[in-house]
């Protein structure tokens, strides 16, 4: 500790801020969970996270499975476990992912403590500092936290209504080879993305694979929101187009609940080998226990009639939030997602979301601003609105809400227009 450091920095209250590693200053609480503290809160009509409605769930089968899984597997339960996971569970999860045309051997699967800690495994075995991943613009928050963690630099690639721009992507590729970055994987979303709601087409999927492939980048394909389509099923999974140059992320959190904390990670072998070993020098195993309730769930509940009730409860809530956008903020342009959890809303020139929070905190209605999906501080004329887990009723008041608040900022900005 430099003393004099600390002295001469009045805001550092850390004693131990010199002692810290470099790549710690990547570390910064995100914009969403910053809002969680004010978003829980009852009284406010929080269009911000993206939790799921986990009380659609019904108890008993979760409890049966606890049950039965204490009354005939409890000591293995509660012991420590394989750094790879349960080896039925593995198998389960192929089924999982056979729903979207993976094909795959369970002995490349790895279990993870949520698809979170996957994106940390990979950046941690990937990434060195200065290198570049390249993610969609906007792309999921936490995931670019985790890659400056790394001391990575994050180049957005563009998209559209139909996914990221594959001729995007290539002039970024050259543009960065031309500085002579080192460009270690493609992190993307394509289904339902986190935070715009944009499914990449089957036809661009094709050709970012292709590109991928033609520059020697490996793609991250993440994956939370694939089974819960609205109408018709989206393009199957980049992976079940390509095994060798895709590490695929699935989880239990979007499709039964977060509070398990499981996830997957299904990679080329050799990648596989090496997750492993980072998995044990993290957790030294997943949770045992969690992992037997979900295979029991799967072996005993009729899983995919669940998924098919989400999907109706998403759908409503979707249609909900769509009608009272169309109702109440009809000066604003907004994507339409087709399935997931978000409506990526464009708010009118000269508005910022970031600027215009606090205002929405007074009028009780919580967002996510759109500069928290960039690493670049782009995105100040956008939104995330979560519909996953209010009521109906609480999304179309919510977005009264926010247009009271939309209102006034278009009112300052015509005000100030008029005085210059």
């Amino acid at each position: 500790m430099t003393s004099g450091r600390l002295g001469s920095d009045t805001t550092n209250l850390d004693p131990w801020h010199d002692s810290y590693a470099a790549r710690t200053a990547g570390l910064s609480a995100s914009e969403v969970r910053a809002l969680f503290a004010v978003a829980s809160r009852p009284e406010v009509a929080s269009l911000a996270g993206g939790m799921p409605f986990v009380s659609a769930l019904p108890p008993e089968l979760v409890s049966g499975a606890i049950d039965r899984v204490m009354r005939e597997q409890g000591p293995v339960a509660l012991q420590y476990g394989s750094g790879q996971g349960v080896p039925k569970l593995r198998e389960q999860i192929l089924d999982v992912m056979a729903l979207e045309g993976i094909r795959a051997n369970a002995d490349d699967v790895v279990v993870t403590t949520g698809s979170q800690h996957a994106l940390e495994l990979i950046a941690k075995l990937f990434l060195d500092p200065g290198d570049v991943v390249l993610a969609e613009g906007p792309s999921y928050v936490t995931a670019l936290v985790v890659f400056k963690s790394f001391q990575a630099a994050i180049d957005h690639v563009p998209m559209d209504e139909h996914g990221l721009i594959p001729s995007a992507l290539r002039e970024h590729i050259a543009r960065l080879r031309a500085a002579g970055r080192r460009m270690k994987f493609l992190y993307t979303v394509p289904t339902f993305n986190n935070p715009a709601g944009l499914t990449l087409s089957a036809q661009r999927r094709v050709e970012v694979l292709e590109i991928a492939r033609e520059n020697g980048i490996l793609v991250i394909e993440d994956n939370p929101y694939g089974l819960l389509y609205f109408e018709d099923q989206p393009p199957q999974a980049m992976r079940s187009l390509d095994s060798d140059g895709v590490i695929y992320l699935g989880t239990f959190s979007k499709t039964l609940a977060p509070g398990f904390r499981v996830g997957w990670v299904l990679a080329p072998t050799a990648i596989k080998d090496k997750l492993v070993l980072a998995n044990e020098a993290a957790v030294l195993s997943p949770s045992n226990f969690s992992q037997l309730v979900i295979s029991e769930y799967l072996a005993s509940a009729d899983w995919r009639g669940q998924i098919d009730t989400f999907r109706g409860l998403y759908r409503e809530r979707r249609d909900a939030m769509l009608s009272a956008l169309e109702e109440y903020l009809p000066g604003c342009e907004w994507t339409v997602p087709a399935g997931g959890f978000y409506v990526w809303l464009t708010l009118p020139e000269g508005l910022d979301s970031r600027a215009m929070l606090p205002r929405a905190i007074e009028q009780l209605v919580a967002y996510t601003p759109g500069t928290a999906f960039y690493s670049d501080g782009d995105g100040a004329a956008n939104m995330r609105l979560s519909f996953c887990y209010p009521t109906p009723e609480f999304i179309r008041e919510g977005v009264r809400r926010l247009s009271i608040v939309v209102d006034a900022e278009l009112a300052l900005r015509d005000a100030h227009a008029n005085l210059a």
